[in-house]
């Protein structure tokens, strides 16, 4: 092994490899002064060392490049004396390429040294904005693992390709897919030798950052925390269960530390992680679709790091933005980092605060979570009082400096479903006791705990599904949805089923007439939004008539036009949004009308110019393919009653009398035009 391999040493500059042409060069951040180097492992198992030596040293990095042929076909590590690192800036993870094998034998991790040429073919991020823009969340493995999905490469970058004509029906114009870089999903319940995923004792005081961690300069930290075998980081871990795998849970979300550099190869089906990803974010780019990565990142990861991790998806596999969860998140570092100025970046967990002042940005790329949005208003659609000032607010909330986004569920927490079918969480199969997952999920079974076959249970948690997906995708902002959630898939009422790697944590692709009805009307509401301008503005609303055309840009109105209440007991609104405001050139305006009482109420529409009328184009309460031309004539324009716990959309639209007028002038002008 190696016998014709030149041998020589450099001092490096950044860790980890380079590979040109027959050589490769390595570099290692280890903070040690024992013997260390490089170690390689041929297809037959051998391996050999490479120590690391004093002249090839800046630092803690040290740098050694081997030349010669038949390097490609091997994989790497890093050593210290007997302990085997791993290293954390490895492009590719070779050992766990089969899910969840470690549950019955030994793996041990190694870096990859071949190469993957990929043709991009011009490809670059699409930089759809931010109040263009609507999310989709997707784990990659449950979006398309179950039967019903209907895929060939089930679980994987390519079963993702494969659903892009759903997508496409549906309407999402990003993909957000929670952590698939690589990581060792299997949680062995016992300590073992080396632990791969320390945990700091914040109450001791042994913070990694120091006692004052709250005032630490994240900016003066380690582009990556030194390799040793006290840190054990990345070390290797052989880790098994082999007499119990049973024991063995599967971490299904990611939320752990891992190999951030590498794709998944688990969710390969061609067997080459870094090319599936490559082929996926093409493929969706091609039909209009961004992509956001997830990351999770733990409180000892630095945060220089962390920066290196994102600008190299950015580059290397041109994703289109992050959702970055973790201790410390660098918002400074990333907003003033010139390659990610095009790059959404959403900062999971950040309130406003937190953010980074930007001024009238170019493309406004920051994004906020907005978990209060979700919370308070499934609070007001379960009926909850006191919220009709919270409702105006997220209504029309859009920040100029960053966005926000709007859900009412996610990962964590209670699918749509589940949020309208569960009072309580049953997270019994996570192993925990039911002690793990939220306890406030502001939810109401309508009912009926659980899964029931009472048609007025369904269709009131059907209409609440409805009602749901309405705030989200009628508010401004950004609108994000969770898969499954737009055809009403459940959980089993499991708020937290990061190890349920089956039926419970799978998307059950339905197809009754229950999951088609909530689909039709998902997919209606995005195209309304995609085809108005007024529903999803780049500036945030004034609520003034600026334009001096008899209307504000939104209003409020109650049981009596431009009169809405927002005391304490009023569960109800109408919202309109005036469609002279619209960029560019004039579009339709819109009458969404919201009672989350449980009793039939009345509301006021505001009087339109004499030539138009409001027509109803939506009732949550009747189906999604409703005719409304029966009752839009009789409409008598003024106060409309809306059913208990109902939304509607009304729209303004010339009245069948002014447009008979009209169509008469227009045949007298083409006559007359003929005549002459």
């Amino acid at each position: 092994m190696g016998k014709k391999w030149e041998i020589t040493y450099f001092e490096p500059e950044q860790p980890g490899i380079l590979i040109e042409g027959n050589k490769v060069k390595f570099a290692a951040n280890l903070l040690t002064d024992k013997e260390c180097g490089v170690v390689l492992y041929d297809r037959r198992g051998n391996q050999k060392r490479f120590p690391f030596h004093e002249k090839g040293k800046r630092g803690t990095l040290y740098g050694l490049a081997i030349e010669g042929e038949g390097l490609s076909a091997c994989t790497y590590n890093f050593y210290v004396e007997n302990q085997i690192i791993t290293d954390p800036y490895a492009r590719e993870i070779h050992g766990l390429e089969k899910w969840g094998s470690g549950r019955t034998k030994k793996r041990r991790t190694s870096g990859v040294l071949a190469r993957h040429e990929f043709d991009w073919q011009g490809d670059q991020p699409l930089m759809i904005p931010l109040e263009d823009s609507i999310f989709y969340g997707l784990n990659v493995r449950a979006f398309t693992m179950h039967k019903s999905s209907g895929v060939k490469h089930r679980g994987t970058f390519e079963g993702i390709i494969e659903k892009i004509p759903y997508f496409k029906e549906l309407g999402i114009l990003a993909v957000e897919l929670m952590p698939c870089y690589e990581y060792d999903e299997c949680m062995v319940p016992e300590k073992p030798e080396t632990q791969p995923f320390p945990t700091p004792d914040l109450e001791a005081g042994t913070h990694p950052f120091g006692a004052d961690s709250d005032k630490f300069d994240m900016g003066m930290a380690h582009a990556a925390l030194p390799l040793s075998p006290e840190n054990t980081a990345f070390t290797e871990t052989n880790l098994n269960c082999k007499d119990k795998p049973e024991m063995v849970r599967l971490n299904c979300w990611g939320f752990q530390k891992g190999f951030y550099f590498s794709p998944k190869a688990a969710y390969s089906a061609a067997g080459s992680p870094v090319l599936s990803f490559k082929n996926m974010v093409y493929a969706l780019h091609k039909n209009g679709i961004e992509v956001i990565m997830q990351f999770y990142f733990p409180v000892e990861i630095g945060q220089l790091y962390m920066l290196d991790v994102i600008k190299y998806w950015v580059l290397e596999y041109h994703i289109d933005g992050v959702r970055i969860n973790g201790f410390h998140i660098p918002a400074a570092l990333l907003a003033e980092e010139p390659v990610l100025k095009n790059t959404k970046i959403w900062c999971d967990g950040y309130g406003d605060e937190a953010l980074p002042a930007i001024a009238n940005p170019l493309f406004k790329n920051f994004i906020a979570n907005n978990g209060n949005f979700r919370n308070d208003m499934r609070r007001f659609l379960k009926g909850d009082a006191n919220l009709m000032n919270q409702v105006a607010f997220y209504q029309r909330r859009n920040p100029a400096a960053y966005g926000v986004v709007n859900y009412l569920a996610d990962y964590d927490g209670f699918s749509l479903y589940d949020s309208v079918s569960y009072g309580n969480k049953h997270n019994e199969a996570n192993g925990e006791d039911n002690r793990d997952g939220t306890n406030d999920n502001f939810s109401w079974n309508c009912g009926v705990e659980g899964h029931t076959r009472k048609r007025a249970v369904l269709a009131l948690r059907q209409k609440q599904i409805k009602n749901a997906l309405s705030f989200v995708l009628l508010a401004q902002g950004v609108p994000f949805i969770f898969s499954g959630d737009e055809f009403g898939a459940s959980r089993n009422g499991n708020n937290n089923c990061y190890c349920q790697d089956n039926e419970t944590g799978w998307i059950h692709w339905k197809n009754n007439s229950f999951s088609r009805e909530i689909f039709a009307y998902a997919r209606f509401l995005i195209n309304l939004r995609r085809k108005h301008p007024i529903l999803h503005m780049k500036e945030e609303l004034k609520i003034m008539d600026y334009k001096g055309c008899g209307f504000p840009d939104l209003s409020y109105h109650g049981t009596e036009a431009w009169r809405p209440d927002f005391s304490y007991i009023s569960q109800m609104i109408g919202i309109v949004l005036c469609g002279q405001y619209a960029p560019n050139k004039e579009d339709d305006s819109f009458y969404i009308a919201c009672n989350m009482h449980w009793n039939a109420h009345k509301l006021a529409l505001p009087k339109l110019s004499k030539n138009k009328k409001w027509i109803k184009i939506a009732d949550t309460s009747l189906p999604c393919e409703q005719d409304y031309s029966e009752e839009n004539d009789a409409q008598e324009n003024s106060v409309i009653t809306l059913s208990g716990r109902t939304m509607a959309i009304f729209k303004a639209q010339v009245s069948k009398e002014t447009e008979g007028r009209l169509q008469k002038a227009s045949g007298r002008n083409k006559r007359e035009r003929q005549r002459k």
